[in-house]
């Protein structure tokens, strides 16, 4: 039997829960966009084309910020090829995605569809074929009252009042070979600061995201943030992360301890910008955008109509299918200890988007013309962010461990908690990484009296099913939350017991003590 002993401590936290750490991504990638969020024609689409059975999910799971257009994509984007009328936008050749873009879809359509989900814009500019006036003039766009050309240009396009988008990405992975308008770290820290001056000069009040690294494999890893704040860090709030995660070559002990990575790579970036406060003398802190993270197949699961080298075919299309990832009970799993890993780190770590949001690995699928459902990732997602309220706790944690390949000694049981004083409720969030047996964990909880359990839930292995269980458009609750009955309270203290390869949360009455 796997054992846990977690300690809790109502003076030991890390801050309040940022509630940006939710955020998701929209890119027009694939059909994310259209035939995602967006498809006039579909039964359930309402008069301006947005899918209504897509918009209940993503309400349901509960995205806080929404980053948008890209990725990848923002780096060829001219963002006025996205306004005006519909028949008057040109089509374009997307080389990020070897696509064609019809422009059906742009600004407009996605603050109107951001104000539907309950969810705040962010917004990225191109950095990589343009530059610092393009920025600025989108600012001006959006955020204008009016009496310019630029804000009354908005205002005959049909939204009068101001779009106020408060958080923007300077570029996106400007690091990579594969971005068009690649750059140095000396070349993109200097317009990536004329950039910020331009925009801020135009709304003092936006906050800006300097692009870090693409990963941290990258070789320039950790050289790169250094050098990129060293020019922008009076002009920045953040500096993003990217990380995505999968199970290779049927080593499932590194890819559950997926976290372990995340954690470096945090802890990593936070010193690196530390490092440069120090050496500048600067008074503010820089924060984390880990603004895509996620579970992506990027090599195995190829088919014909899906290439994960795209490109390859020489067809431009609309909308093609592109990494539409099926997740089973290990992604959710890993998922579920990537969100745990996050919000330990909340106090540094402000926005996050988990990328992306329909269809491109994604916690929500739908079909053209049909049914839209939930993949097993949604549930970890939803949970989280809808019960992590008020301050995050720092968990003590004596585990029993296993040995991961990449990562040593993991481990098997992983944690986060909050405790949101205004509802009196203790959340805990927990993940046992064994695939082979339970885990019984005890917790102590200090400072104070506990209550009732409010909610104890599990998504495991269902029965007849294995780890590898999705759920499919035939299928759409294959995989799923259930009751986790074995949840026992005594004072202070709770016992309870994992199902091997699980993600749980458990939500208790607390009185502080």
């Amino acid at each position: 039997m796997t054992r846990a002993r977690i300690t809790l401590d109502r003076d030991f936290t890390a801050g309040p829960v940022p509630r940006r750490l939710f955020g998701s991504f929209v890119e027009h990638m694939g059909r994310c966009v259209y035939t995602g969020i967006f498809e006039p024609g579909h039964p359930a689409a309402d008069e301006r084309g947005f899918r209504s059975d897509v918009l209940d999910l993503v309400r349901e799971l509960g995205p806080s910020v929404v980053r948008y257009p890209g990725g990848n994509f923002v780096s060829g984007y001219a963002w006025e090829d996205g306004v005006g009328p519909r028949e008057q936008r040109p089509v374009r050749l997307d080389g990020a995605w070897h696509t064609v873009e019809t422009n059906a879809f742009g600004l407009h359509e996605f603050v109107d569809w951001a104000r539907a989900a309950g969810v705040e814009v962010m917004e990225a500019v191109n950095l990589g074929t343009r530059g610092v006036e393009a920025a600025r003039a989108l600012v001006e766009y959006a955020n204008h009252p009016g009496g310019t050309a630029w804000s009354d240009l908005r205002r005959r396009n049909g939204h009068e009042e101001p779009f106020d988008i408060r958080l923007w990405c300077l570029g996106n992975e400007m690091d990579g070979p594969w971005q068009m308008g690649q750059k140095t770290a000396e070349e993109y820290g200097r317009i990536a600061t004329e950039a910020a001056k331009a925009m801020r000069l135009v709304d003092p009040t936006i906050e800006l995201v300097a692009c870090g690294s693409s990963n941290s494999g990258m070789p320039t890893f950790g050289a790169w943030e250094h050098t990129v704040l060293r020019h922008a860090y009076e002009y920045v709030d953040y500096v993003s992360a990217h990380a995505y995660y999968q199970e290779v070559e049927g080593d499932h002990g590194s890819f559950l301890a997926s976290a372990v990575d995340t954690d470096h790579f945090v802890e990593s970036v936070v010193a690196t910008a530390d490092a440069v406060r120090a050496a500048g003398k600067h008074r503010k802190r820089i924060n984390l955008s880990f603004d895509e993270w996620n579970v992506w197949y990027q090599t195995g699961r190829e088919t014909p109509d899906q290439p994960h080298v795209i490109g390859r075919d020489a067809v431009w299309r609309e909308h093609p299918r592109i990494i539409e990832d099926e997740y089973g009970v290990t992604d959710a799993v890993v998922v579920g200890t990537l969100l745990n890993s996050l919000l330990r780190h909340g106090d540094r770590v402000k926005v996050a988007n988990q990328a992306q949001l329909v269809n491109v690995i994604a916690p929500i699928r739908a079909e053209a013309g049909g049914p839209a459902w939930r993949q097993t990732i949604f549930w970890p997602f939803a949970r989280t962010a809808a019960l992590a309220r008020g301050e995050i706790l720092r968990p003590a944690v004596r585990s029993d461990r296993y040995e991961a390949a990449r990562f040593g000694d993991v481990d098997l049981v992983d944690v986060a908690a909050t405790w949101d004083e205004e509802n009196g409720r203790v959340a805990l969030f927990l993940a046992h990484r064994g695939l082979d047996e339970p885990a019984d964990v005890d917790l102590t909880l200090r400072g104070w009296s506990l209550g009732r359990v409010v909610r104890s839930e599990v998504l495991d292995v269902p029965e007849g099913g294995d780890r590898w269980t999705a759920n499919t458009q035939d299928r759409p609750d294959a995989v799923g939350l259930r009751g986790l009955d074995d949840v026992r309270v005594d004072g202070a203290g709770v016992a309870l017991r994992l199902p091997p390869l699980s993600w749980a949360v458990v939500e208790l009455e607390a009185t502080p003590a």
